[in-house]
């Protein structure tokens, strides 16, 4: 796939950058080096490779999957002017 001069204004007006005619020549020869390396990776052959997360094999710490109350809920509404069963109570704004 090779890239015009055409091509290099409408991504630079896409991406809201303002391009010379000398500049958009010079970006022309980067992006289709940049498609020239896109083509090389499409020629691998990768069906026996697994999809990484990570560059480096590292195991998530996990924690387990419990229901708590946190046992703090005591604590969150203590402040608080009126409470019922650990809950919030507020006035009532909608009729």
């Amino acid at each position: 796939m090779s890239v015009d001069i055409d091509t290099v204004k409408r991504i630079a007006q896409l991406a809201r950058i303002a391009v010379s005619d000398e500049e958009a020549q010079g970006l022309q020869g980067e992006l289709n080096t940049i498609l020239g390396w896109v083509e090389q990776l499409g020629e691998l052959d990768v069906d026996d490779v697994e999809p990484m997360t990570s560059v480096v094999q590292v195991e998530m710490k996990k924690r387990q999957d419990v229901v708590s109350d946190g046992q703090i809920a005591a604590d969150i509404v203590a402040n608080a002017p009126e409470t019922e069963d650990h809950y919030f109570v507020v006035p009532k704004v909608v009729e």
